[in-house]
């Protein structure tokens, strides 16, 4: 059955916008997947929700000790809004108390920011892999700012070696391939509405993106495989994707992104075992992405 390295929880329902789960609504959509457990994580940044607390996640990971994985989180902003904030001292805390990662980091900053730099620099200090989210604008948007072609991620590679970071979202996933336009990176929020517009890229991929690039350069990149844009663009070409994975397969972690009653399904665990059925995969990297990679990092 596979492990979710990323799923949302609120203990009550939410009253509006996002549809959250609750713990329980959770579990059930975890059994109709088949998914054997999953890692909670905390929303903190008050641009994607209103925020929770860390003790939320771990009261319900108490509760449900053989259905949940705990994360921390922490905005970069904390403590004192500077980038010597004294981070590794939430994180070292929660991290004895059973956390096994941060994030999901979702704060409209840029990639760059010495905030953000701070908080990834006492994650690496502490030993505990990070999350994030992206965008493709500085403001209006939830997620970590970054330019095309994902240089400020590369430079936060090249400076924190020993911290796994998981490339997650659309501006992660868009450059799986080389993009067409910019704005292939992301969706935007309609004009004051709540709607997101945009697009996810399709065809056939003609030419690698960087994000394989840094795959290949960088062994501290792992990737998140969760929400539809990671689905997208790795069934976007039949060929590629199955290809893609086998070659990342030490890497690569199932995921769902349940965050929405609306959305429960969880199309990437009946693909997978399709590709494994076909020969598209092999059996040792279904089994590696399913759940044993994620046994690994998160030392379960």
């Amino acid at each position: 059955m596979y492990i979710d390295i990323h799923s949302h929880a609120y203990w009550k329902p939410a009253p509006f916008v996002t549809k959250f789960f609750t713990p329980e609504l959770l579990i059930a959509a975890q059994d109709a997947a088949g998914i054997e457990k999953g890692v909670l994580l905390p929303v903190v940044n008050s641009e994607i929700y209103l925020p929770q607390s860390n003790e939320d996640i771990l009261d319900m990971c108490e509760k449900y000790p053989d259905r949940f994985i705990p994360f921390c989180n922490v905005d970069p902003r904390a403590l004192t809004n500077s980038p010597d904030a004294p981070l590794d001292k939430v994180l070292q805390y929660y991290k004895d108390r059973g956390c096994k990662g941060v994030g999901e980091v979702m704060c409209n900053l840029e990639v760059m920011d010495p905030k953000v730099q701070n908080l990834f620099y006492c994650a690496e200090k502490v030993g505990l892999p990070v999350i994030y989210d992206g965008s493709d604008q500085k403001d209006g948007d939830f997620g970590l700012y970054d330019d095309p072609g994902l240089p400020q991620l590369e430079h936060t590679l090249q400076r924190f070696p020993n911290l796994t970071i998981l490339g997650h979202g659309p501006v992660f996933w868009a450059e799986i391939a080389k993009l067409e336009t910019p704005a292939e990176r992301g969706f935007i929020f309609g004009f004051r509405t709540e709607d997101q517009v945009g697009m996810y890229n399709s065809g056939p991929i003609k030419e690698e993106g960087v994000v394989p690039k840094l795959l290949r350069r960088y062994k501290n990149l792992h990737l998140d495989l969760s929400d539809g844009t990671a689905y997208n663009a790795l069934t976007r070409d039949p060929d590629y994707g199955p290809q893609f994975l086998e070659e990342f397969q030490d890497r690569a972690y199932f995921g769902t992104d349940f965050c929405n009653t609306d959305y429960a399904d969880a199309p990437l665990a009946k693909k997978l075992l399709e590709w494994k059925n076909e020969g598209r995969i092999s059996e040792t990297a279904f089994h590696k992405i399913e759940r044993e990679n994620a046994i690994r990092l998160l030392g379960l």
